[in-house]
């Protein structure tokens, strides 16, 4: 077996049955860390104790013990997860020191199914951009150019991910950081509804948006890793108690009768022709399998953005009050601390330890939360999130799933974006919408541009319907000119 590019499945069926050890698998992956990752950025940190961690799986499994459905299978978690005894810093400064003493539900989860976690993963800083730019740790580089950004937040997932130098990793999606990456890179990401996976442990952005999911090399490992990663938890209230299907073992290729969606809005125009072509090939493979393709409208959409941003950054605000270097993280520097009053010190803190994105957000929620402007914005955005919420609803009457691109082209330069940030908020143009109405999205490679650089078609179900979801992506697979391509850095 080819451990590079083994599934998730493949690896934890080799493990239990011994074929091969949890240590030699990790080992092969910590070799393919320290040779690659130096020109990619993507791992922060690497866990020390991942070769002992191996060493006692492989020990219960000589005893016979039940070891999970993952046993022996390299993880990379992203920056945004506890982890307990690894660093977590979000990829700010100001968490540079920060060691949770606990593990976030997701990760717990996926350690009690038999994981190996290798390290921690880069991302932009509390999750905020588009390319892995904003992050204290250095931007991340795109394995298939790296000249090119991996897409953001969580791009240190998707490049690790995409040179497989791991078998697994998590990401975080907020308006599009789990797909907009993964189609990027050129893998699976799946968002799942919202409340269907647990934030407990997460570090928090805009609390109702954030959803955590799987970034994998297929749809079988979305699935599967889905199903570990889900379903209820008493530390998050948000959870939902709906049962978990067995989406990796309901998983079928079968489109024939299934009605596919194409959203109008997202149809017209403005695209680059490698995207176009490869959501035209995605259309036309559909209908050879046997899918009715039907047009459908969320016309509230072309508000989207605009939305999610008031929105997100409105809860940034919040959310990172808690930032201010007293109990833990970064803390400025002063010569006389007892000489110094509040405000200075809060100010000095998070003036150094956040990023200039993190302002600029905490700055824009600042304002539309306060006095005066809640009502003319944050509150509007509310509303109108919920007619957009309706409005997919309404579509979803007409269709199974629905299909779009991910983003308007391939993957941008490394620093073409950066000082311009009304341009990167606008890479979100196809992926808020899905987390401002609660929804599952996913993306799934299907297309490659003329440059070489991969290209994934987004789908988008129904509250909790992941299932009709995978099964397109599963059938789109299936039918991918590009399925088994490999990134140059490999």
């Amino acid at each position: 077996m080819d451990l590079t590019f083994a599934s998730i499945t493949d690896i934890a069926d080799a493990v239990k049955s011994k074929k091969v050890s949890a240590k030699e698998v990790a080992e092969h992956f910590q070799k393919r860390i320290a040779s690659l990752d130096g020109k990619l950025n993507s791992f922060t940190s690497k866990n020390e104790q991942a070769i002992k961690e191996a060493e006692n799986l492989d020990a219960r499994i000589s005893k016979g013990e039940e070891v999970g459905l993952l046993a022996g299978v390299p993880f990379g978690i992203k920056e945004m997860f506890c982890t307990k005894g690894l660093a977590t810093t979000a990829g700010s400064k100001i968490l540079e020191n920060f060691i949770p003493p606990y593990d976030a539900t997701v990760v717990a989860r996926l350690k009690k199914a038999g994981i190996v976690v290798m390290g921690k993963l880069n991302q932009d800083e509390f999750a905020m951009g588009s390319s892995n730019e904003t992050s204290f740790y250095g931007a991340v580089k795109n394995p298939w150019n790296l000249d090119c950004v991996p897409g953001g937040s969580s791009g240190g997932s998707a490049a690790a991910q995409a040179a497989r130098l791991v078998a697994g990793t998590l990401g975080t999606d907020t308006g599009g950081s789990i797909r907009q990456p993964a189609s990027f890179c050129g893998i699976v990401g799946v968002k799942p509804t919202y409340g269907r996976v647990s934030r407990y442990g997460i570090i928090a952005y805009a609390s109702s948006l954030d959803q955590a999911g799987p970034m994998v090399s297929n749809v079988k490992d979305a699935a599967l890793t889905m199903e570990v990663m889900s379903g209820f938890d008493e530390f998050d209230g948000t959870t939902t108690k709906k049962p978990v299907p067995a989406w990796s073992k309901n998983l079928k290729a079968d489109v024939k009768g299934m009605k596919i969606g194409l959203m109008k809005e997202y149809m017209s125009g403005g695209l680059h022709p490698d995207v176009q072509k490869t959501v035209e090939n995605s259309v036309d493979s559909l209908k050879k399998m046997g899918a009715e393709i039907v047009e459908v409208s969320v016309p509230m959409t072309e508000y989207a953005v605009p939305v999610y941003y008031l929105i997100a950054a409105s809860e940034a605000s919040s959310n990172l009050a808690r930032y201010d270097g007293v109990k833990y993280g970064y803390r400025a520097d002063f010569k006389n601390l007892s000489a110094v009053d509040l405000e200075e010190f809060y100010g000095k803190t998070r003036g150094e330890g956040f990023g200039k994105e993190v302002k600029r957000r905490i700055m824009l929620g600042t304002y539309c939360l306060s006095s005066g402007y809640y009502d003319a914005y944050y509150n509007k955005a509310g509303q109108v999130r919920r007619l957009i919420m309706n409005q997919y609803l309404e579509a979803f009457k007409k269709c199974d799933v629905i299909l779009s691109p991910v983003t308007t082209a391939p993957a941008f330069k490394v620093h073409e974006r950066i000082s311009d940030p009304l341009t990167m908020y606008l890479n979100d143009i196809f992926t808020t919408s899905t987390n401002l109405a609660g929804l599952p999205g996913m993306s799934v490679p299907f297309g490659m541009s003329q440059d070489g650089l991969p290209i994934g078609i987004q789908l988008t179900a129904s509250h909790f319907e992941e299932q009709k979801m995978l099964d397109v992506g599963y059938a789109l697979e299936s039918a991918s000119s590009v399925k088994g391509a490999k990134p140059h850095v490999i």
